[in-house]
């Protein structure tokens, strides 16, 4: 199969670290996406490494036994490492990685009590998970020693943590389904939200634990929280499925979604650009689910299905040091082994090969799915809520308008009604923080397709693509206009201008005149220039433009220019008279358009006019000196004599 037919794929740079062997365990800090080599208990010294340079280190602890788990608090300053079901002993780290080697621990609380893990919840703030409940403290660096903050006692068969938004979830009871939730968000407090329960496909007899913890993971999809929950069928004829329980900010968890896999066996979860990556490992494939597509509701719950058929996961290569030496290379590409038995899966998108010594991150290609969704409308739904998919949005939209692939209007209409919901939502968040709103709960961050992307990279295929026809152009124009103004976004006029010169090119000026008559096409002032242009091949259009400029009513400026350059200068000034500007228009631009007439009787009307003006004003009919109308002044005398002047009215 050809490599541009995989969506998954694993990333190009893998997190190369020292194999899983006798001498050398490998340890994995989901938290702060570490991994830890640690040879021979740590005295042959141990390598951390994280997802960039920055995070790696490396240094030497007493060998004091066997590592079960070893985590850094988030700033990398005090290293937990647990040893025996006991303790967790504690290491400080200067800024450099540099560390005292004087160790400190703690014990858990009461003789039966053990450790099952911890997590770090803050930089100087750790829980031990233990058999009897939690153990809540506050790390002293200073003084090596540990203060108790709280303990809750409870039954814990397995615990999952979610670091990024500081939960903690706990499986307790003989069948492991009712689990309780911890929050750590404020320092020094613990909160435990409503305990509930899981449903179980079938109870077990006689009773035993039944949900375990491979089966369950936490995850942030779409800004909201959730336990992910994998449900095996009680028999093999039906398939397994995954259940999505909601976090509520109060209240019980919420069941919301079932995920249907169609196949049973051995499955681990990821979640990568808020979806949901389920890995079957018999098939060797992986399937995607999209929780914001449209499933199936019973009114309660939403069933979905795969986003795509099963398919594999991109093939890869790694180079690795070569034993033939003589071949002339000192690497050779080695096809890893994908789905491996020794692949464990971390959250939110991790894979690790701990006998390959590898740590990949999973990624979505959105450009083969392209050709694998049909669906333009489900295609360009899902792509929206995708990172990065801009590009590939817009070419979608481009495709669907060239000849031999072109899509109908009514799934145009469909697509363009998509991008610009989510345009508007845009547009709205931003008027709210322009005007200093605090704006909450923004929801998805949605990719967003503006009038200025839609003009560069979609409607060029017009100018690139000469053998489609213009009927089909206008409609698709109009249909995206009629899409902005349903969400009442202001239509930039570039895009007004595209249809008017594809409509004159093509002489359909009964067609233009119908657009603007029934304001198919919004008034504006460069539309209104753009139509005074258009005078020379469609003298309509002179008239066209006034009327728009005259329904604009903040044009009057524009009108009374394009009335002087036409020479029309009686409608000009019974315009400003209609309007009301005839005591702030300058006489001296109307004398003057009036004297390039070379008509004597509108000169000598237009000048009377202004006299009059000026009667009314100033009680003079004279032009004040400011007002720089000398020189028609004169003109008029030499024309019609000096007792054609208005006589200056007497003083009482």
């Amino acid at each position: 199969m050809d490599n541009d037919n995989y969506y998954i794929v694993l990333c190009k740079n893998p997190i190369r670290f020292e194999p899983v062997s006798k001498v050398n365990n490998v340890f994995f800090d989901d938290a702060n996406k570490q991994v830890f080599a640690v040879r021979s208990g740590g005295a042959m010294g141990v390598v951390m490494k994280g997802p960039d340079e920055k995070s790696s280190a490396s240094f030497r602890m007493e060998d004091r036994g066997d590592i079960i788990s070893i985590k850094f608090s988030p700033d990398k300053r005090i290293l937990a490492a647990q040893r025996s079901s006991k303790t967790v002993e504690f290491l400080n780290f200067q800024e450099d990685l540099n560390t005292d080697q004087q160790e400190y621990s703690q014990a858990c609380k009461g003789k039966t009590t053990e450790i099952r893990g911890f997590v770090w919840s803050s930089n100087t703030e750790i829980i031990f998970i233990t058999s009897g409940g939690l153990e809540h403290y506050q790390v002293l660096p200073e003084k090596r020693s540990l203060k108790s903050l709280k303990t809750q006692a409870l039954q814990v068969n397995w615990y999952v943590w979610l670091g990024s938004s500081n939960l903690l979830l706990i499986s307790s009871g003989t069948l492991g389904n009712t689990l309780y939730p911890f929050q750590f968000k404020t320092p020094g407090i613990m909160t435990k939200l409503p305990k509930f329960e899981v449903d179980l496909p079938a109870m077990p007899r006689p009773q035993k634990l039944a949900l375990l913890d491979r089966d369950v993971i936490m995850a942030v999809i779409y800004e909201n929280l959730y336990i992910v929950v994998l449900r095996h069928p009680p028999s093999t004829s039906t398939g397994a499925e995954i259940v999505l329980y909601q976090i509520q900010k109060e209240g019980l968890a919420r069941k919301t979604d079932v995920l249907k896999l169609e196949m049973s066996g051995r499955f681990a979860i990821n979640v990568v650009d808020n979806l949901i990556m389920v890995h079957h490992q018999a098939s060797k494939t992986s399937v995607i689910f999209d929780i914001h597509l449209e499933g199936k509701s019973d009114g309660y719950v939403t069933y979905h299905y795969p986003v795509l058929s099963p398919l594999g996961i991109k093939p890869f290569k790694l180079l690795l040091p070569s034993l033939n030496m003589q071949a002339g290379t000192d690497r050779a590409e080695y096809n890893c082994e994908l789905y491996s038995a020794n692949w464990i899966v971390f959250q939110p998108d991790i894979v690790i090969d701990a006998k390959l010594g590898c740590l990949w991150t999973l990624q979505i290609s959105l450009n083969p799915l392209v050709t694998m969704i049909p669906d333009k409308d489900r295609l360009i739904q899902f792509l929206l809520n995708r990172t990065d998919s801009k590009p590939v949005i817009l070419n979608v939209c481009a495709q669907m308008l060239v000849p031999g692939k072109q899509a109908s209007l009514q799934s145009l209409a469909k697509v363009y009604d998509m991008l610009n919901l989510t345009y508007k939502q845009h547009l709205d968040i931003q008027g709210q923080l322009s005007a200093g709103e605090t704006v909450s709960g923004t929801g998805n961050k949605k990719v967003v397709i503006e009038q200025p992307d839609m003009f560069t990279h979609v409607f060029s295929v017009f100018e690139e693509h000469k053998d489609i026809k213009y009927k089909f152009i206008v409609a698709v124009l109009i249909e995206y206009i009629r899409s902005l103004n349903q969400f009442g976004i202001l239509v930039q006029h570039y895009l007004y201008e595209l249809i008017i010169n594809i409509l004159v090119q093509n002489n359909c000026f009964y067609q233009l005149h119908q657009f603007l008559q029934y304001h198919v096409l919004s008034d504006s002032k460069p539309l209104a220039c753009l139509m005074l242009s258009l005078e020379t091949v469609y003298p309509p259009a002179h008239q066209l433009a006034l009327d728009m400029l005259k329904r604009l009513q903040t044009a009057n400026e524009e009108i009374v220019e394009v009335l002087l350059s036409k020479q029309q200068l009686l409608p000009a000034l019974r315009f400003i008279r209609s309007v009301g500007n005839v005591d702030v228009v300058s006489a001296r631009k109307f004398l003057e358009a009036a004297l390039n007439t070379n008509d004597n009787m509108i000169f000598y009307t237009v000048f009377k006019f202004f006299e009059q003006r000026n009667l009314k004003l100033k009680a003079n009919p004279r032009f004040q000196t400011g007002e720089h109308c000398e020189q028609y002044v004169q003109q008029f005398e030499s024309l019609f004599g000096y007792e054609a002047f208005m006589s200056l009215p007497t003083v009482q």
